[in-house]
């Protein structure tokens, strides 16, 4: 026997429009600092046994009200969740340093204040993208950085981080040529997007960077490696 055909006329789905709702409700709408020391816990494929422990810079609450941690990762400041890489690491949890307790979801505490600063600064949306939010660099994270035209990196402190309307978000770089006083304070002239500038935009901690300064050939070797395999 046939199967009976629906009375309804049939609805043409917009796949892609589909999908571009669905990003909107998980872009991010606000950012709350990580200053009890709560880190990141992955892992890589090579080494399923061992675990890494990477310092939260922020929490930020989604559209859909999920709350995700955030890390500087390769080339964005990224959800903890979408770690899912089999060559640079996979996401296992959250850790608590001080109970070593690992849990999966954001600690009820900072779902509140997300929560609560979302509902008092409810901007209105507008056609155009907006700065919403201008976040604080706690971990010492450095960006390295290559223009168009240029053919050498440059390395720089990261200053701090904006959230911009369309859940985007931005480093915050000093361009020293246009510092005019010290210490550099957020809306100084001198402080910059730095994709506004830089067509590639590199994510490392403290500690690498300064091993990049200090010209360590390993990873200088495992820098090259990466450039390369982005080229």
């Amino acid at each position: 026997m046939g199967i009976p055909m629906s009375p309804r006329s049939a609805r043409v789905i917009d796949l892609e429009t589909m999908r571009n709702r669905l990003r909107a409700k998980r872009h991010l709408v606000r950012l709350a600092p990580e200053l009890d020391g709560l880190e990141m816990v992955y892992h890589l494929a090579s080494d399923l046994d061992t675990l890494y422990g990477m310092p939260l810079l922020a929490w930020g609450l989604r559209d859909d009200g999920e709350v995700v941690g955030l890390v500087p990762w390769m080339e964005a400041l990224t959800p903890c969740h979408d770690l899912d890489d089999p060559e640079h690491g996979h996401f296992v949890g959250y850790r608590d340093p001080e109970t070593e307790e690992i849990f999966y979801t954001a600690p009820e505490h900072k779902v509140y204040e997300l929560e609560h600063a979302a509902a008092y600064f409810d901007y209105e949306e507008s056609g155009e993208t907006t700065l919403l939010q201008q976040l604080p660099e706690t971990l010492g994270t450095h960006a390295l950085c290559l223009d168009e035209e240029a053919t050498t990196w440059q390395l720089k402190l990261v200053f701090g981080w904006r959230l911009y309307s369309n859940g985007t978000i931005e480093a915050l770089l000093v361009d020293e040529s246009r510092v005019e006083s010290t210490p550099v304070v957020a809306g100084d002239d001198c402080l910059y997007p730095g994709h506004s500038r830089h067509q590639v935009v590199y994510f490392f901690q403290r500690a690498i960077a300064n091993r990049i300064r200090q010209e360590d050939p390993a990873t200088l070797e495992a820098l090259a490696c990466m450039v390369g395999h982005d080229d």
